[in-house]
């Protein structure tokens, strides 16, 4: 193999070794999609299931809805946001997530790559499976990185859990569930019912 074709093949990395950063992340070439958490790497296996997809779809909507006419702005993934710790530059940036939905209220937050820093409200809905990624990487570095609020959807169980960060550390609501009326903190005066995001899906 000539030496420029070396250098120009992608290496797939593997979470179990090394330490990688957004610089490596920009050249990877990968079908699925993968996360970067303080240098490690996490694969999606597969695409979301239905249900995730239904559940994701409806606070999408009410959220936009709510928004259109608002300074903040909503994304869904795929959505790049990069956590800096040190610096914003790429080779020092080692986490890069992507939420299943995210409010970003600061414009300077978002260039043509997507959001850089915390955004103000972060949604992750789970799958059946591990949830690991969810329930402590990605706490972690949303609480470190002071993301304001972090909802934590469980379809199946028709459950929402909200982290509200208080002193730099995330509080933990009463799980919601069916009837519940949900009030957000990070975007102010968005409020919904909860059955109108479990109700009519079909596991």
């Amino acid at each position: 193999m000539e030496k420029d074709d070396l250098k120009n093949r992608v290496e797939e990395p593997a979470s179990a070794y090394g330490h990688y950063t957004y610089a490596d992340y920009l050249t990877w070439q990968m079908e699925e999609m993968v996360e970067l958490i303080k240098g490690k790497v996490f694969k999606q296996s597969a695409a979301p299931r239905r249900i995730h997809q239904d559940v994701s779809g409806k606070i999408f909507n009410m959220l936009y809805n709510f928004l259109e006419r608002q300074p903040c702005k909503i994304y869904a993934a795929p959505f790049d946001v990069r956590l800096p710790v040190k610096s914003k530059k790429h080779e020092d940036i080692d986490t890069v997530v992507q939420p299943d939905i995210c409010v970003v209220c600061d414009p300077d937050k978002l260039d043509e790559l997507g959001c850089i820093g915390a955004p103000d409200l972060v949604v992750e809905i789970l799958s059946p499976g591990n949830n690991k990624k969810e329930l402590q990487n990605k706490y972690e570095v949303y609480e470190e990185s002071g993301v304001k609020e972090y909802w934590v959807i469980h379809p199946n169980e028709c459950t929402l859990l909200i982290y509200t960060l208080v002193n730099e550390k995330y509080i933990a609501s009463r799980l919601f569930t069916m009837g519940d009326i949900v009030k957000s903190n990070a975007v102010a005066g968005f409020e919904f019912d909860l059955t109108e995001v479990f109700e009519n899906l079909q596991h």
